[in-house]
């Protein structure tokens, strides 16, 4: 059981401010939140249940402030948007079917190939560059995948979101963080649906960190408006390569598991 006392309020909201801070640059708070709410008691489905209440708050608030200034095409961004939010619910749907195995093994390479591919584009600019798909192509193909994956796990949508806008449709920087963050709130938001349908959200924990991510979300969006490129582009190289990184080091992973087990038989 969750005892809601000053220090587990205090940890829980801090933890949510850096997270809406991150999340709403380079994608990544649930690797700050997630740990924090198991460190606080919740098992796993209720930690990231309970965690998707302070992402769909984190991702409102940044896509209002971006929304403000004028960065999102709202006519071609919304259904993006609802894509990502039926895939989300979908997503939630399977998360007992799809074998996490998969995921783990899967998600990290990924996570490193981002990485890499962040800090030696050239194309991740603050300008718009050419696309190299349709609006309509890309709403029935990105959303649907990264949404489907926000559902069921959810560690680096945000950056898979993040990629799709600058490679496929080549977006800014600023300009893909935008569009991120409001499609990034429609998968939260459609699986947070269906696991509070469940039961498995912690509503006093969710609610604490929400309001914390909110500010963390606000002032993140501001400084990534404010600098483009300069703190964007740094903080996504960084955040994937640490979500690769916690992901590989879970005693569960098939990859950690692979490399103890050769290290054991050749040493």
């Amino acid at each position: 059981m969750l005892d809601l006392g000053f220090d587990t309020l205090m940890l829980l909201g801090g933890a949510a401010f850096l997270a809406g801070f991150v999340d709403s640059i380079a994608g990544g708070g649930g690797l700050i939140t997630v740990p924090v709410l198991l460190l606080c008691g919740l098992d796993p489905a209720q930690a990231i249940a309970t965690n998707k209440v302070q992402g769909v708050c984190s991702a409102a608030s940044a896509t209002y402030a971006f929304g403000r200034r004028g960065l999102i095409v709202w006519r071609q961004a919304v259904p993006f948007a609802l894509v990502a939010f039926a895939s989300g619910i979908i997503g939630a749907l399977c998360v007992s079917v799809l074998p996490r195995a998969v995921l783990d093994l899967v998600i990290p390479v990924l996570l490193v190939a981002i990485a890499v591919y962040f800090a030696l584009s050239r194309r991740l600019k603050d300008e718009d560059a050419h696309a190299r798909m349709t609006a309509v192509t890309f709403g029935a193909t990105l959303p649907v995948a990264v949404g489907f994956y926000d559902g069921i796990f959810g560690p680096g949508a945000g950056s898979f979101y993040m990629l799709g806008f600058v490679t496929l449709l080549g977006y800014g920087v600023v300009r893909a963080t935008a569009h991120t963050k409001l499609v990034n709130l429609g998968s939260n938001f459609g699986s947070l649906l269906l696991f509070s349908a469940t039961g498995a959200v912690m509503w006093p924990a969710g609610l604490v960190m929400a309001g914390t991510a909110l500010l963390g979300a606000q002032i993140g969006s501001r400084l990534a408006i404010r600098l483009g490129s300069r703190l964007i582009r740094p903080l996504l190289v960084a955040i994937s390569a640490l979500m690769a990184l916690r992901l590989l080091l879970d005693p569960a992973n098939p990859w950690r598991q692979g490399l103890s087990g050769l290290a054991t038989s050749l040493f």
